[in-house]
This record gives C-alpha cells, sequence and structure tokens, in this order.
C-alpha cells in the first residue's frame, strides 16, 4: 500500500520513566510572590497530601552490578506487613530479569530499602512487591468499597513521584470508563507525569479507587487509571505467593495466552460491519472492539481514485520492554477507470509489494515465514499472504500478517491488511479466515 497518513488517534504514554529533562524557573527574573488566598480545592489536595504521604513510595529498577538506576515509578502500601502495589511495566525487569536488576522502594522522608516481587498482572498493569526487611508496621492506604460507585465529574487526587523530583498530588475528575478499552480504563481527566505510574489515585475521603498507568500524547490531562478491583485481587493472590526469582516468561506467556484468547472470542463474536467502496464491501470491526477512521481521494495519485480506512483495538499490553497484544486493520480501494488495465496492474502490484513485514526479526521475535496463495473464500476471488513471526521467549505466541488483494476487476481493487500481535495459530488462523470471509464484491444491479 502506499504510506498511510497517521490517523486521529495517538498512541498513549506509561507514566513510569524517568531521565526526562526538566525546566525551573530562574529566581532572577521572577516577579515579586503575591499572597493568593487558599481555595477549598487547593486545601482538599493539601489534606489529601498529607494524609496519604506516609503511604506513597518511589519504586526503582537498579543495575545489580553497578546500582545505577534503570527505571523508577510509584507505588503504594497495601498491608502492614509491607506489600505494595504499583505498575507490571514499573516492575517488569524484576519479573523477566530478576539476576540483572533489583528492586528499592523509597519513602517520602528518604529511608529506602529492597523489594520483592510477589506477582503480577499482565493483562492490567499491575504489580505487587513486599519489602524484604521492614520491622515496623507499614502505614497503608485502604481501598474505595466496589459497591460506591463514582459519580461523573466527582474530584479525585492522584500521587506519585514525577519525573523523580518529589512526591506529588494532581487534581482531576472522574470521567466515567474509557469508551473501547479491551480491559476496564477510568478517563482522569487530570495530569500524569513520566514517574507517577503506579502511583494510587483516590477519592475526597483518602480511598484508592484507581491506579495511575498512562496518559494520551496528544492531548493535555486526559489520562488513565487501572480501576482499583484488579490491584484488590492481585493482593489477595500475592499475599501468599513465594518472591520471583527466576524469570517469570513462563507466567507471562501463560498471561497473554488468556489475553489472546479473549481477543480471539470477542472478534469472532462480533461480525464484521460492512463499509461500502463501490462494489467492494470490505470488513470492519464493531465499534464497540475499534476505533476507525479514513481518508479519501490522494492528490498524490491522479486518475486514481483511492480511498483509505484504519482501525485499531485498544488491546495492547505491556510485556516487559515492548507491547504485545494489538489488532490493526487497513484498508485501501481503488478505482482508476482511465489509466487502463496495465497501468493499474502495475501499481496494484507495486502497491502490494510495498508492504513492510519483519523480515530480519530482532531480539523479541524471528523473521517472518509467509505462505502465499489464491483463494476465493466468498464471493471475491482474492490473493493471500500470510506472514508469522515467533516470539522468541513467549512459547506458542506469533505476530500474524495476512494482506489480501482482490483480483476481479483489471482497473479496480481493494487491498487489506490484518495485523495480530501475540496469538496463537490455531487463534490466527481463525481470525484470518474471519476476516477473509467478510470481503465482498457486489455487481450493480
Amino acid at each position: 500500500m502506499p504510506p498511510v497518513a497517521p490517523g486521529p488517534v495517538a498512541p498513549t504514554a506509561p507514566s513510569a520513566p524517568g531521565g526526562e529533562a526538566t525546566g525551573s524557573a530562574d529566581p532572577s527574573t521572577a516577579g515579586a510572590a503575591v499572597p493568593v488566598p487558599a481555595t477549598a480545592l487547593s486545601r482538599d489536595a493539601r489534606r489529601i497530601y498529607e494524609l496519604s504521604r506516609d503511604k506513597l513510595v518511589q519504586i526503582r529498577t537498579l543495575l545489580r552490578n553497578a546500582d545505577t538506576q534503570a527505571s523508577i515509578g510509584s507505588g503504594f502500601f497495601v498491608s502492614a506487613d509491607g506489600l505494595i502495589v504499583t505498575n507490571f511495566h514499573v516492575a517488569s525487569q524484576l519479573a523477566l530479569e530478576p539476576e540483572r536488576y533489583r528492586g528499592v522502594y523509597v519513602t517520602m522522608e528518604g529511608q529506602e530499602g529492597d523489594v520483592e516481587l510477589l506477582a503480577f498482572d499482565v493483562q492490567h498493569d499491575l504489580a505487587v512487591l513486599r519489602t524484604k526487611a521492614r520491622t515496623a508496621a507499614a502505614p497503608v492506604l485502604s481501598f474505595r468499597p466496589a459497591a460506591e460507585a463514582l459519580a461523573q465529574g466527582e474530584r479525585i487526587y492522584s500521587l506519585g513521584n514525577p519525573l523523580d523530583i518529589g512526591f506529588a498530588v494532581t487534581e482531576g475528575t472522574y470521567n466515567g470508563l474509557v469508551r473501547r478499552s479491551f480491559y476496564p480504563r477510568i478517563f482522569f481527566g487530570g495530569t500524569l507525569n513520566p514517574g507517577m505510574s503506579g502511583g494510587p489515585a483516590v477519592d475526597d475521603a483518602g480511598r484508592v479507587l484507581g491506579i495511575n498507568v498512562a496518559k494520551r500524547l496528544d492531548g493535555e490531562q486526559v489520562s488513565f487509571l487501572i480501576p482499583a478491583e484488579f490491584a484488590q485481587a492481585l493482593v489477595q493472590r500475592a499475599a501468599a505467593a513465594e518472591p520471583i526469582t527466576q524469570p517469570a516468561y513462563g507466567e507471562m506467556t501463560r498471561q497473554l495466552t488468556g489475553h489472546q484468547q479473549l481477543l480471539t472470542d470477542r472478534f469472532l463474536k462480533a461480525p464484521f460491519r460492512e463499509q461500502r467502496h463501490g462494489n467492494y464491501r470490505v470488513p470492519v470491526p464493531d465499534d464497540a472492539l475499534a476505533r476507525c477512521w479514513g481518508s479519501g481521494r490522494d492528490p498524490a495519485f491522479p486518475g486514481l481514485n483511492l480511498e483509505r480506512t484504519q482501525c485499531r483495538a485498544d488491546s495492547d499490553v505491556v510485556a516487559g520492554d515492548f507491547n504485545t497484544g494489538a489488532v490493526r486493520l487497513a484498508y485501501e480501494t481503488y478505482n482508476a477507470p482511465t489509466l487502463g488495465a496495465a497501468r493499474f496492474g502495475r501499481m496494484y502490484s507495486q502497491s502490494f509489494a510495498n508492504e513492510q513485514f519483519l523480515r530480519r526479526g530482532n531480539r523479541h521475535q524471528t523473521a517472518v515465514d509467509c505462505s502465499e496463495r489464491y483463494v476465493d473464500p466468498g464471493s471475491l476471488p482474492m490473493r493471500v499472504v500470510i506472514c508469522m513471526s515467533a516470539y522468541r521467549k513467549l512459547p506458542g505466541l506469533y505476530t500474524m500478517t495476512v494482506l489480501a488483494a482482490s483480483t476481479n476487476q483489471p482497473t479496480q481493487g481493494v487491498l487489506g491488511r490484518l495485523d495480530v500481535q501475540g496469538i496463537a495459530f490455531d487463534n490466527g488462523m481463525k481470525l484470518a479466515s474471519h476476516y477473509l470471509k467478510a470481503f465482498r464484491w457486489e455487481a450493480a444491479p
């Protein structure tokens, strides 16, 4: 396909990685300080800060052989014996490379100690740590009961250590659950910054209702929280767990296998919507599963009516230092009545050949293995290429690409592409068949 312009859906970024440069105000150029009366909101934020400060920790991942900082995040105590909740993407190095990294917690007063990883939840990006040698009982934050539903516009306070410059509280509002999110996410109308991942978001009573996880890169105060119920469930699991001391790829594979099964089931149960492009009918995911956007005629291709559609499911999960679990679909429909069959055929074939694959592999995945055939899955004959790339440390899981091109018209065509990450082979074949059967040609009456 020709290059596709980015759609309006921007990626989300975890709020944990540190190391960003930060600016500071120059006191020599600042104006004289003017006292401002405290507002009710700022008094509430100060109250929440004072109520929570001794329950908050920074989580640091250090290289064992150098004691240099590899990553930072936030967390909070949930039990007197030192259980700490944070994000999996904050603690993933402890899970996957424990021989190389160790974890440390640091309180607001500067006290620090080693932590051990007890349990993690890849699907919801959560982890539970435990302090190794704490003598005094830890002060804890309590969870808001699930039965107490949040009201739209209710005030939320997010806490954490942004950019490794100190603990902070940011105010925002509850704006419901995120539409089309594969797993439940709270839409937080407030600011999250790098380093705050894993910190708590609390209500006006200081009870945890969510865990900081990510923000949108293309907006302001568009942030996301993991509902607290998933952290509570993981804490219960972790309470009797043994520390993780060996690379936990087996457990991560088990959880990702469960994720891809849920993904497959949802897509197979939800029939594709049909999108019309002339006589072609192309499959578009159900609106509840994915966001789609499109573009019309491309002026870079005179004499060619070219329309594009892209869709993406919000199903990515963190798997250490990379993401997997994504589902993306793209289509291009061509109509070139004035070009002639030969010129159109060359352009159409070149678009098909331009598709990019992971040909050489990388440290996470093998090079692709592709098969090509001509099929007629329904009312539309197609040329189809299916490529699979295996994950090196996640046995049984693959990245799959399905590339399909119609072959029924001399000066018209449709190209479709389906990309699925972290899929089992059998489920990949089911999704490929489901996808290809949804293409149709509808002759004019």
